[in-house]
């Protein structure tokens, strides 16, 4: 069995969303192949063998910083800088020093997000210590964080052109020029525009600027540096609890500034500190004050805003190496921003697949997606997100070389129209990323070994023979839901083939295949089930014909009615 390191957390703003991540592994790897070992990376840097229990925890704060150190349940462990050089305590975990990884896991799974977890940082230091692990490489990951970078490969790439515009912080502090740096963007670029933070995902640091607002694109630049002005009459008008509550509100890394932050070189730590510090300031003199994180972005991307369908689309490799593009999903945002509340708030979006238009569009999209993977050295899985124009042209942003892996991510639904549950999409994202670090000619040996030992658990695992257990429920939402965690929990068992079948109005059973397993809502499976199978998706199985054998067996993709009355034995 593999030992697999599930690495999630990190120093980073989408830590949570990482979080949500390591616990999709944690639960879904398969039971028969791998041992999953959590490895919780702290906002300090470091690497923690985390106790088991600690994975069903609502989020990271409700275990870390631990009992009895934070007053406050919003904080995270940078806001108090004198616990780096002290111990864990057991009940956390046991600290880990990057040589002994091997001691203790075989993969690394990576699960976290934004600098230092998807820039090469961590795949470099992994390198290092000729640890094998998930996802594109250096050369990929480098590029899949920067988004400038992005814009100007995906160009190079594609030859898809997209205007663009830099505001740099040493300008932007001046504020006589704002008004000059406005009226520059609004000139190359138009109305509305969309300002980005260059070096963060999970759509933290997105703003449109929809109207000829100042006031709207200075919040919005000032959001994507992740910094913040404090007036005298705001800090004045406010009563003590106020303050607090507004400084505590910084530490959330979605939307505050977060700590540690600095006002001019004076470091704040925690929202006490931040209160003392700016009751201090506005004592002495009325000057705005300044809030910056301690990892402000120093430049701000603006671009033309894309009119269109927007869309997600993930891209996987066969065997030999060939980028193969997942159907595309259409985001339908119930706001106009796409932005961290609507993609993972309940309620925020909408999806569809594929896209709701033409096979030809659909067709394009897919190319556009492969060759840009392809020639961005983004190998294994990356999902690129874009727009389709009402000319037909595909406009394409943001590669993702560590996608968002919830149960209910997109990529996790992409898969699933091939025929690939969770356990399976995670054994082959495990499977050809082993076989990606080979082709890097370090540890070649070990690494075709340790591809032998899961190739033939992968083959005994198949000559098993496992019973059905199938689950009967009625065509509600809350059914469905239940439906589809007991699914994924049988599948990570792999003792049984499970089955799901839908109670319909004609009081017939309807048996739902894989893709049926991974929508959001009943009224989404009988759509699907009263449109039949679209023949993009069609197209998309033939080209993945060799991976769905491979990591999934023969799947049966139809949705048989089963004759009789519902409620008759299985």
């Amino acid at each position: 069995m593999i030992r697999v390191g599930i690495f999630f957390g990190g120093p980073s703003r989408e830590r949570e969303i990482s979080f949500a991540g390591g616990k999709t592994a944690f639960e879904h790897l398969s039971k028969k192949l791998f041992q999953p070992v959590p490895v919780f990376v702290d906002g300090f840097g470091r690497f923690i063998l985390l106790k088991h229990g600690h994975m069903y925890a609502p989020e990271i704060r409700a275990f870390y910083p631990w009992a009895g150190i934070s007053p406050s349940s919003r904080l995270y462990i940078e806001s108090f800088p004198g616990l780096e050089k002290q111990d864990i305590p057991p009940e956390i975990g046991t600290l880990l020093e990057p040589s002994r990884f091997s001691d203790h896991f075989d993969f690394a799974f990576l699960a976290m997000h934004g600098p230092d977890c998807e820039d090469g940082g961590i795949q470099g230091l992994l390198e290092w210590y000729r640890i094998p692990y998930s996802g594109p490489g250096l050369l990929g990951s480098s590029i899949g964080i920067d988004k400038i970078l992005q814009n100007k490969m995906l160009g190079t790439v594609t030859g898809q052109e997209k205007a663009t515009d830099l505001v740099t912080f040493s300008e932007w502090q001046r504020e006589e020029s704002r008004a000059a740096v406005f009226e520059s963007v609004k000139s190359g670029l138009g109305l509305p525009v969309v300002v980005k933070a260059p070096h963060q995902g999970s759509s933290i640091g997105v703003a449109i600027v929809k109207d000829d607002d100042p006031e709207a694109f200075r919040k919005g630049v000032d959001q994507c540096f992740f910094a913040a002005s404090v007036s005298k009459q705001f800090w004045d008008s406010s009563g003590r609890q106020d303050k607090m509550t507004w400084a505590e509100a910084q530490a959330d890394l979605e939307s505050g500034v977060g700590y540690p932050l600095y006002i001019e070189e004076t470091k704040i730590d925690s929202p006490g500190e931040l209160v003392a510090e700016l009751d201090r300031r506005f004592n002495d003199n009325s000057i705005p004050q300044v809030l910056l994180s301690a990892d402000f972005e120093p430049v701000v991307l603006c671009e033309e805003f894309i009119s269109g369908q927007e869309f997600s689309c993930g891209c996987i490799q066969l065997e030999d190496g060939t980028h193969v593009a997942l159907p595309p999903t259409e985001v339908i945002k119930v706001d106009e921003v796409f932005d961290f509340n609507s993609k993972y708030k309940p309620g925020g979006t909408r999806k569809r697949i594929p896209v709701s238009t033409s096979l030809e569009n659909n067709l394009k999209i897919q190319e556009r997606v492969a060759n840009a993977a392809a020639g961005l050295g983004m190998d294994v899985c990356v999902r690129i997100d874009g727009f389709l124009t009402q000319r037909g042209t595909v406009v394409l942003h943001d590669p993702n070389t560590v996608p968002g892996m919830s149960p209910s991510s997109l990529i996790f639904k992409q898969m699933a129209e091939i025929g690939l549950n969770i356990t399976q999409s995670l054994t082959y994202l495990i499977r050809q990323s082993v076989r990606v670090r080979i082709r890097t000619a370090k540890d070649t040996v070990r690494l075709n070994s340790l591809l032998k030992v899961l190739d033939d658990a992968m083959e005994a695992q198949r000559q098993a023979e496992r019973p059905v257990r199938s689950m009967v429920i009625d065509a509600t939402d809350e059914a469905y839901a239940r439906a589809k965690k007991w699914y994924a929990q049988q599948c990570a068992g792999e003792e049984v083939h499970a089955e799901v079948y839908l109670k319909r109005d004609n009081e017939k059973l309807v048996r739902l295949p894989v893709p049926l397993l991974f929508k959001d809502f009943v009224e989404d499976v009988t759509g699907a089930l009263d449109r039949g199978i679209d023949p993009l998706i069609e197209d998309t199985r033939r080209k993945c014909r060799e991976i769905t054998a491979r990591y999934a067996g023969d799947v049966d993709f139809e949705a048989r009615p089963v004759p009789g009355e519902f409620g008759q034995d299985l």
